[in-house]
């Protein structure tokens, strides 16, 4: 009989004493303390046991859970004598930064000194025996919310040269989530305080830290070794690209094969395989999301599990608020296609406002995007050019339903421009473009100044909504070569429908008095120019091609064909 799904469990203690399906993993332990590195940094997507992991290592290595063999009987780990005689025999300081995502820095700080106070007070035995020197315990007790930043900078490594001479041994540290409050920091505007704040705690945690026996944090990114890191030249880092831990971070698909017998549901294989494989970690493929998985496996239903279980609200602004060259890049993967790009996976937040590469950076730590292909130039100093595409269709699926959410306010003018368009009911497309346009021109814009809105951004945007909304009927695309040059949007169908061209231009105020004149530039140029021949190419006869113009000035949008 199946073993019960426990949603959301991520403590290791848990899922074994009360017998909850479970995916052994403890072959990570190992290979980690082989490993022998003095500071791990392992950055892998959301949901992808990070959490149960670190949890899995404490409960081995912490002199808190000694004798605890029933946590490991029968699991990889514990047919190994040496790792049997090491289970339980580590001071482990543990703590986790996931929890930190307040919208200030006065906020965000207070949260990360109480976790730094939570972690005192499990060791609190070492007041109440008076373990502690005078001058030792008079800094224990700073340690709180409103502790000074000196205090809070140097606590783990205090705390380490105290459990270090109360056990005669080094301790383990363990931070899980490091780099939560990197990104709410950016997402909020206090970056500098936070970069400031942690990177003081870091350095004194892990690089000038005497008595730290080893450590591990994970994370989504990498930020930046100059943002946080700075001169931490013990760091180990493992990246989605890395094969170190390969499999020891989501499922691999003969464990996923091997769920679906268990729960009876073999003959879904091929069907599970399309919508959540796709994850690829160094040169190992065919990994899955374990979160998708379980609520599969629990729910027996197909459904963007993984892609909803969080905020997703970094990735939709940058691609909402990025340049056009963003948005068509994204338009192309949306269309099934591979982007070509650099990556450089130090992930540099400050800098991510119009940093091309650091969003696709962020996409792929994130699991949105998977490598087909790169090529390392080892003669060049620059990041290798990266063959990127969206993982699996759970993911196309979320990112629809991003772009969809971006017009939720003028869903109905949309809805109607969409079904004008497809009438080719003239009057009602440009009464609904116009309540669309100024309904969402500024939210796909950057600009603080209005007057320097790109209407190249919104209209990229809409089209990458013409993409979503029309992707059954027709292939989208734009910005593509056809005659002697370069469309701006054009609807090839699918089936019988007619094909369309969109051409959009901002008026030029010197030789076009009227916005109806800069609806016939942008018709002469479809015409001059034979966007049409690469719908002809493919089958299209001539009449039935449509060609509007769209002419713009600030939010006013005029249409003509």
């Amino acid at each position: 009989m199946a073993k019960t799904i426990s949603i959301g469990a991520q403590n290791f203690e848990v899922l074994r004493t009360e017998g909850y399906f479970y995916i052994d993993k403890t072959s990570f332990l190992s290979e980690w303390w082989e490993g022998g590195d003095s500071v791990t940094l392992i950055t892998r997507p959301r949901r992808f046991g990070k959490t149960l992991n670190m949890s899995m290592t404490e409960q081995f290595f912490s002199i808190k859970y000694a004798g605890r063999s029933d946590l490991f009987q029968g699991l990889s780990i514990w047919e190994s004598e040496k790792y049997r005689k090491l289970q339980g025999t580590y001071p482990v300081i543990s703590l986790s930064f996931a929890d930190v995502k307040e919208t200030t820095f006065a906020g965000a700080r207070a949260k990360l000194c109480q976790i730094l106070q939570n972690v005192y007070m499990q060791h609190d035995f070492l007041l109440t025996e008076g373990f502690l020197k005078e001058g030792e315990e008079a800094f224990f007790r700073k340690v709180a919310p409103d502790m000074s930043d000196m205090v809070a900078s140097y606590s783990l490594k205090s705390l380490s040269s105290y459990l270090e001479r109360y056990y005669g041994k080094r301790p383990i540290i363990l931070l899980d989530e490091y780099d939560t409050p990197m990104q709410e920091a950016y997402v909020n505007g206090y970056w500098e305080e936070m970069v400031a704040f942690t990177r003081s705690l870091f350095n004194s945690t892990f690089k000038t830290n005497p008595s730290m026996g080893r450590a591990i944090m994970t994370g989504i990114t990498r930020v930046s070794r100059e943002s946080i890191f700075s001169d931490l030249n013990n760091l180990k880092v493992v990246t989605t690209t890395s094969d170190e831990y390969a499999d020891s971070f989501g499922f691999t698909e003969e464990e996923v094969f091997a769920a679906l017998d268990e729960f009876g549901m073999s003959d879904r294989k091929q069907e599970v395989k399309r919508w959540y494989d796709g994850f690829i970690f160094g040169n190992h493929r065919d990994i899955y999301n374990p979160w998708s998985i379980l609520n599969y496996l629990d729910t027996g239903k197909l459904g963007a599990y993984w892609a909803n279980s969080s905020s997703n609200s970094l990735v939709g602004k940058l691609i909402r608020e990025g340049s056009a060259d963003i948005k068509q890049e994204f338009e192309k993967l949306l269309s099934g296609q591979s982007i070509i790009t650099p990556v450089d996976e130090q992930i540099v937040y400050g800098e991510l406002d119009g940093n091309e590469e650091g969003i696709w950076s962020l996409l792929l730590a994130s699991g949105y995007l998977k490598v087909l292909h790169y090529e390392e130039d080892w003669e060049s100093i620059d990041p290798p050019d990266y063959e990127l595409t969206l993982t699996n269709r759970e993911v196309r699926k979320m990112f629809a339903a991003m772009v969809r959410g971006w017009f939720r306010e003028s869903k109905r003018e949309y809805n109607g421009f969409i079904k004008a368009l497809l009438a080719d009911d003239l009057k009602a497309m440009n009464y609904y473009m116009n309540k669309v346009a100024l309904a969402t021109f500024s939210y796909f814009d950057t600009g603080r100044n209005p007057s320097d809105m790109e209407p190249e951004r919104f209209y990229h945007g809409f089209v990458l909504g013409l993409l979503v909304e029309l992707s059954d009927r027709y292939a989208v695309t734009s910005n593509r070569e056809s005659g002697f040059g370069r469309y701006d949007v054009m609807l090839e169908p699918k089936q019988e429908d007619n094909g369309i061209i969109l051409e959009f231009k901002v008026q030029d105020m010197e030789d076009e008095k009227e916005l109806s004149d800069t609806v016939q530039a942008a018709l002469k140029q479809i015409e001059e120019r034979g966007y049409e021949i690469a719908l002809v190419s493919k089958g299209v006869p001539k009449e039935r091609i449509r060609k509007y113009g769209f002419a713009f000035c600030g939010k006013r949008v005029l249409i003509g064909r």
